[in-house]
């Protein structure tokens, strides 16, 4: 498997987060870079489905302020719902991004996010993992 870093997540949640990253990885070797990101949303939700893992794709999550529902929100990819994947097609990540997919883990309850920037030469250059 790898190099495993401790984290204070449950071993299950991080080979659902290894088996996610893994379905990326192929999606980026089979289509490199430079696609659109929801060609990219779809391919990962095409490979993940070959692998039998269970997710929703464009999942509409409830924007509350004061117990007001304000609007919906889509997430890329919701894993098991337990993991947010946010798909990016950008020159590079920026803090926003990040601060993007924590939001996403808030209104979600999740506590794990996969932030991917698929406009790279090796997907590990473009994964983010950010833990709530």
């Amino acid at each position: 498997m790898g190099i495993r870093i401790a984290t204070s997540l449950p071993d299950e949640l991080e080979a659902l987060a290894h088996e996610v990253i893994g379905a990326c990885i192929e999606v980026h070797k089979r289509l490199g870079a430079g696609l659109l990101e929801g060609i990219y949303s779809k391919a990962v939700a095409a490979e993940l489905n070959c692998r039998g893992v269970s997710f929703e794709s464009e999942l509409a999550i409830p924007v509350m302020y004061r117990g007001l529902c304000l609007c919906h929100h889509r997430l890329d990819l919701f894993v098991e719902s337990r993991i947010v994947v946010e798909i990016k097609s950008v020159e590079r990540l920026l803090p926003i991004h990040q601060a993007q997919v924590l939001t996403y883990l808030r209104l979600s309850g999740a506590r794990l996010g996969l932030l991917l920037n698929f406009n790279v030469e090796v997907l590990k250059q473009g994964l983010r993992r950010i833990v709530l």
